[in-house]
């Protein structure tokens, strides 16, 4: 399962001399969204709960609720990720391209555009991404509202997060070469077990209290090792 191993080596990867300085905006960010998410989440998520589940299931609420609490931090915690991502996409993109200059030696074809081009190219991608999630996320947030069928909700949400967490990181380096976001998902689906099990690590990351503050910087590392490793072969 080489997307795990991906995820270990990104935490590696963000501590290299020369590599350091530029996760520390990355780092920042994720610090701030996730320590106020985490706060808001836990403090009002019971009492959302118990508003939700109707008196007639009173009696499976030791089952459910737990699940549903799941279910809670995992739409929580993906959001999170999706906003400090948006928010840090310049500075990943900039953490990319150092790191895998790196890791090859050689110049990205990013390398020389000025910062505010590579900013607006970044939240272009972003925004792309927001779309795809939230036109995917509708059909899950219903499943989550259903009383009994939203015992499913977890595994789903765990599944999509997966899926959207390999798509958002793996964009840092693939967008520095000009990939599209469309020929970045058919890429991905060319090796589904390694893509689904480095965006499975890195939603358990962002499950794991401390962890999740160094989600965003090791996820960038780890998706540019990823990209160095197994690129495709781009168009001359």
């Amino acid at each position: 399962m080489n997307g795990f191993s991906y995820v270990l080596r990104g935490l590696a990867l963000m501590w290299r001399p020369g590599i350091r300085r530029f996760t520390l905006i990355p780092l920042a960010i994720n610090i701030t969204l996730f320590g106020l998410g985490t706060w808001g989440a836990v403090h009002y998520a019971h009492q959302w709960l118990d508003g939700l589940l109707p008196r007639w299931l009173d009696w499976l609420s030791g089952l459910i609720l737990p699940l549903l609490f799941v279910s809670l931090m995992l739409v929580a915690y993906f959001s999170f990720t999706m906003i400090a991502n948006f928010i840090a996409a310049p500075f990943n993109a900039l953490l990319a391209q150092k790191l895998e200059m790196q890791l090859t030696g050689l110049p990205t074809p990013e390398d020389t555009t000025p910062l505010w081009q590579l900013t607006r190219k970044s939240l272009a991608a972003e925004w792309r991404k927001l779309t795809y999630s939230i036109l995917w996320a509708m059909p899950l947030v219903i499943v989550s509202l259903v009383p009994v069928v939203n015992l499913a909700a977890p595994f789903l949400w765990f599944a999509f997060s997966a899926w959207m967490m390999t798509l958002q990181y793996v964009d840092a380096p693939a967008g520095n070469h000009f990939m599209t976001f469309e020929d970045q998902r058919r890429w991905l689906r060319t090796q589904p077990i390694t893509s689904l099990s480095f965006g499975a690590a890195m939603t358990a990351m962002t499950l794991v209290p401390v962890l999740n503050f160094l989600a965003l910087p090791v996820g960038v590392c780890a998706a540019t090792q990823f990209w160095v490793d197994r690129r495709p072969a781009m168009p001359s």
